[in-house]
């Protein structure tokens, strides 16, 4: 979330430091807001999106608790799920992290994912869940 938070800071980064070398205005005009931006993006939200998250797994649901504006708090039921995927994107890869995502059936909250897990961890709830489902549809 940090690095997230960073890749959407850098173009404001350069953008201050273009206006500041060009002498535009006085380098604190835009070093300050951008300052403040870089705090919240970088240091302040993450934290706080990552205290915001949780979940807990049952024998027969998932629930995901999620925001820090928008609260959302998700119960999925396992006999609702079609089927289930791990996804990695490359930052994900890179630390080790995966997404478990849920598909179910119905149109609303069709998919519901739980970000930040561990590889290892991810895989193994999506085999739990599987077998949950196997025996359900038995």
């Amino acid at each position: 979330m940090r690095i997230e938070g960073l890749l959407t800071t850098l173009p404001f980064i350069i953008g201050a430091g273009v206006l500041s070398v060009m002498d535009i205005v006085p380098s604190w005009v835009p070093g300050i807001p951008v300052l403040i931006l870089a705090i919240l993006l970088i240091g302040v939200l993450p934290a706080k999106r990552y205290r915001s998250r949780g979940y807990q797994m049952s024998d027969d649901r998932l629930r995901v608790v999620k925001g820090v504006m928008f609260h959302s708090d998700t119960v999925v039921p396992f006999s609702r799920v079609q089927h289930l995927d791990v996804e990695q994107g490359p930052l994900e890869r890179g630390f080790g992290i995966a997404r478990l995502i849920l598909h179910t059936a119905g149109t609303h909250n069709a998919s519901v994912t739980l970000p930040g897990l561990a590889h290892a961890d991810a895989t193994a709830m999506r085999e739990e869940i599987r077998q949950h489902v196997k025996r359900e549809s038995l």
